[in-house]
C-alpha cells in the first residue's frame, strides 16, 4: 500500500493558480526530492499534503486514509506525518527536552520517562545530548534544525516532509543538517524533501520531481533528471541556462545597441571580459558575413540571434537564423589566414561544434564559443 497518494490536487490563491492538478504516489521507503524555481508551488504542495493549506480540488490519502474526506479526524491522520520547516518553529519558552517530549506525552500517551529516554536516544544520534536543557535562543541554526528533526521523529511518523530545511541556515551549518537527513535515508525512512541543494538531492533521493507550470513537469531517477533531462524547462533549470535574443530587420541596424545588450547580459551572469569580447566579435562577424552573402541588395532582412549561457559548465551556445540565399560561412579551407574572408576566418578560430542547415529559404547556424 502507498504511504501517500495525491489525486488531482489543485490550489489557487485568488486568480493565481499555483497547483494545476498534481498526481503523486509515494511508496514506503521512497525518498523523493522536489526541485524547481521559486514560486513553482513546491512548498505549497507540501503544505497541502498536510492540509495546512486547503486544496481547491483533489484528494489526499495518508496510509490509506483520506485526509480530505468530510468529517475526518485530521489531527489523527496528521500524526503520521512529520514536518520540518525552514524556520525550525521550536517553542521558544520550552527547553530542548520539553520541545521533544510535549507532543508524544500529550498526543501519543507516552509516559514522561519513556519520552525522555527516547528523546535522549535521538539527541545522541544527532550529537546534541549536551543541549537537552538548553533553550532555542542559545542554539545555532544548525542545532535548532537538528532538534526540529528529532521532534518530528518523536511522533514515529510514516513520512517526514522537509520544506527546504537548509534555506535559513548559514552556509557553515548546512552540512550538519544534511548529514542527519542522510542518516535517516540510510535507515529507510520515507521522505519528501523540497530542496535547492542539487548535489544532496542527487545523492539521497530515489526519485526527483521537477515542478514547473503548477505541475510535476518531469520526474525520474536522479541520473535521469540530472544527467539526461528530457524537457526544455528541466534542461534549462538543471544546466542553469540563461538566454539572450536579438532580432535584426535591416542592413543599417544599430550595432552599438546590440553589443551593449550583449555586454549587459555578460556582466549580469559574470562572464569574463575575454569570453564577452569573443562573444561580441563572433556575433558581429557572423551577422555581417551573412548580410553580405545571403541578401540580394535589399535593405529589409530578418536575422535572429539567440545566445544560451549554461552556468553549470560556463559554456556559450550561439544559434543564428538568416533568411536569404544559402550560405555556409565555414564551408571553406581555413588552413591559411584569408584576409578576403576575415569574418569567416575569425568565426572558424573562435567557434567549435559548428553546424549549418538551410531549409525553407532560411540559413540556420549553431556553434559553441571555443
Amino acid at each position: 500500500m502507498s504511504v501517500i497518494e495525491v489525486r488531482g490536487l489543485k490550489k489557487s490563491f485568488g486568480d493565481l493558480e499555483v497547483l494545476r492538478g498534481i498526481d503523486l504516489t509515494v511508496e514506503a521507503g521512497e525518498r523523493i526530492a522536489i526541485i524547481g524555481g521559486s514560486g513553482c508551488g513546491k512548498s505549497v504542495f507540501l503544505r497541502c499534503v498536510e492540509l495546512l493549506e486547503t486544496p481547491n480540488a483533489g484528494k489526499i490519502f495518508i496510509d490509506g486514509e483520506e485526509l480530505t474526506a468530510p468529517d475526518v479526524d485530521i489531527d489523527k491522520i496528521r500524526r503520521k506525518l512529520g514536518m520540518v520547516w525552514q524556520r525550525f518553529n521550536l517553542f521558544t519558552h520550552m527547553n530542548v527536552m520539553e520541545n521533544l517530549t510535549v507532543a508524544p506525552i500529550k498526543l501519543l500517551g507516552m509516559t514522561e520517562e519513556a519520552a525522555r529516554e527516547k528523546a535522549m536516544g535521538l539527541l545522541a544520534t544527532v550529537g546534541l545530548t549536551s543541549k537537552a536543557d538548553a533553550y532555542p535562543e542559545f542554539l545555532s541554526g544548525g542545532q535548532q534544525q537538528r532538534i526540529a528533526i528529532c521532534r518530528s521523529l518523536m511522533m514515529n511518523p510514516k513520512v517526514i516532509l522537509f520544506d527546504e530545511p537548509t534555506s535559513a541556515l548559514d552556509p557553515t551549518m548546512v552540512g550538519e543538517v544534511l548529514a542527519v537527513i542522510r542518516m535517516l535515508a540510510k535507515q529507510g525512512l520515507t521522505m519528501i524533501i523540497v530542496t535547492h541543494e542539487m548535489n544532496f538531492a542527487r545523492e539521497v533521493a530515489t526519485r526527483i520531481l521537477f515542478f514547473a507550470d503548477g505541475e510535476i513537469y518531469e520526474q525520474g531517477t536522479p541520473a535521469e533528471i540530472f544527467d539526461a533531462p528530457q524537457r526544455p524547462k528541466t534542461i534549462a533549470f538543471i544546466h542553469k541556462q540563461k538566454y539572450f535574443s536579438y532580432e535584426i530587420f535591416e542592413r543599417a541596424f544599430d550595432l552599438m545597441e546590440m553589443q551593449g545588450k550583449i555586454q549587459m547580459f555578460a556582466e549580469k551572469y559574470g562572464l569574463s571580459s575575454r569570453k564577452t569580447n569573443r562573444l561580441q566579435l563572433c556575433c558581429e562577424e557572423l551577422i555581417y558575413e551573412m548580410i553580405e552573402n545571403t541578401c540580394s541588395g535589399e535593405n529589409i532582412l530578418h536575422i535572429t540571434l539567440d545566445i544560451t549561457y549554461a552556468e553549470v559548465d560556463n559554456s556559450l551556445e550561439i544559434k543564428f537564423s538568416c533568411a536569404g540565399k544559402e550560405y555556409n560561412p565555414l564551408d571553406k579551407n581555413f588552413e591559411d589566414f584569408d584576409v578576403e574572408n576575415l569574418g569567416a576566418t575569425i568565426l572558424h578560430s573562435l567557434s567549435k561544434d559548428f553546424s549549418h542547415e538551410y531549409s525553407d529559404g532560411v540559413n540556420k547556424i549553431s556553434f559553441r564559443l571555443a
